[in-house]
């Protein structure tokens, strides 16, 4: 990391903190005392209601960037694994009567141990056929809880109801604010943590050269299972606050395009980056939110188009966007970000 002119560490201390300066901590204090304190008092819930959607998909795209970014595996079953948070947590719900924060857990240990079983092929292979692999995952594990039954609700899906902590009722929008918040600010650390640990550089070494990495004796097979129950882990947990913030959970909620979305987010904001997923999916589920509030308005005045093409400009314009980017900054906006911070630090003198 590019430290400012004169800042030099004096520990190890100093150099292992995320927020390393004095400028740096005043920002992030008044960040939190944005998002945490003048965000919820505006009373604007369908701006509460779209950084709640943002915040959980963050979670899931967390977890899958510390898969692919970070470990070099790809994943096309993210949406899957997200399904089979929620529906733990459903399922304990509706059928042991469980409160939905005992449910966390759970979500995230059995939803860790479905990626487990399907990363078992990384043993084996590697590259495209392990993102086969992660694809059939996806059409599985939607068959079984399509077909499952009274366990599962089969097609209907299942009814989460009101969520409620310590006799706090999740009934509003900005409840679910701090509930969301808060989740995300503490996988966001532990993202953070395991990234920049032992665990994260072999990781790194994997994605890098795994051929390398074993001969320097590293059981790369081992450190691969664990960025699929990672990856997994988040996405249990998302797909918990999926379930209990939307009431309800069904197959139809969780479609292959979401898979692909998330991809999307983690190339957008940049691979192998924490602070890159925050970028990719603000940016990109901004996109979506102003699509969907523009295109009924555009769709009366333009009846030529129809409500079908409208929907479709939104996948379209996705898909230029990831094009843009593969062409002309693959490596996101995070990289984008730290270059502009680098000509800040240094002006006038940028050489």
């Amino acid at each position: 990391m590019r430290r400012p002119c004169g800042t030099f560490d004096t520990s190890y201390a100093q150099d292992l903190s995320i927020i390393k300066t004095r400028f740096q901590w005043i920002m992030a204090i008044t960040g939190a005392v944005l998002i945490f304190v003048i965000l919820p008092l505006s009373g604007n819930v369908s701006l509460l209601s779209k950084v709640n959607i943002i915040g959980i998909t963050i979670i899931a795209a967390l977890g899958l960037n510390i898969l692919t970014g970070y470990c070099g595996q790809l994943n096309f079953g993210q949406a899957a694994f997200i399904a089979v948070g929620a529906y733990i947590s459903a399922m304990l719900i509706n059928h042991l009567h469980w409160n939905w924060l005992l449910t966390v857990p759970f979500a995230a240990l059995g939803t860790a141990l479905v990626g487990l079983i399907f990363g078992l092929p990384s043993l084996r292979i590697k590259g495209f056929y392990i993102a086969v692999t992660t694809l059939a995952a996806f059409f599985v594990i939607m068959f079984v809880l399509k077909h499952g039954g009274a366990i599962t609700g089969g097609v209907n899906g299942l009814t989460v109801g009101t969520v409620s902590i310590g006799g706090i009722v999740f009934d509003d929008e900005r409840k679910f604010f701090f509930l969301i918040m808060g989740f995300l600010v503490l996988m966001t650390f532990f993202a953070k943590n395991i990234v920049r640990g032992k665990i994260g550089r072999a990781f790194i070494a994997v994605r890098d050269n795994d051929l390398a990495a074993e001969l320097m004796g590293m059981n790369i097979f081992k450190y691969k299972l664990i960025a699929f129950c990672v990856c997994s882990a988040y996405a249990g947990v998302a797909g918990s606050l999926f379930a209990a913030y939307f009431g309800s959970v069904s197959p139809g909620q969780f479609t292959f395009g979401e898979s692909i979305w998330y991809i999307g987010f983690i190339i957008v904001g940049g691979m192998g980056s924490i602070t890159g997923t925050f970028f990719g999916v603000i940016f990109l589920k901004s996109i979506d939110f102003i699509v969907t509030s523009v295109g009924p308005s555009l769709s009366s005045s333009l009846p030529v188009l129809g409500s079908q093409s409208i929907s479709s400009i939104m996948l379209v314009m996705f898909g230029l966007v990831i094009i843009f980017f593969l062409i002309f900054e693959p490596r996101g906006l995070y990289h984008r970000w730290e270059l502009l911070k680098a000509s800040i630090r240094f002006w006038p003198l940028s050489y």
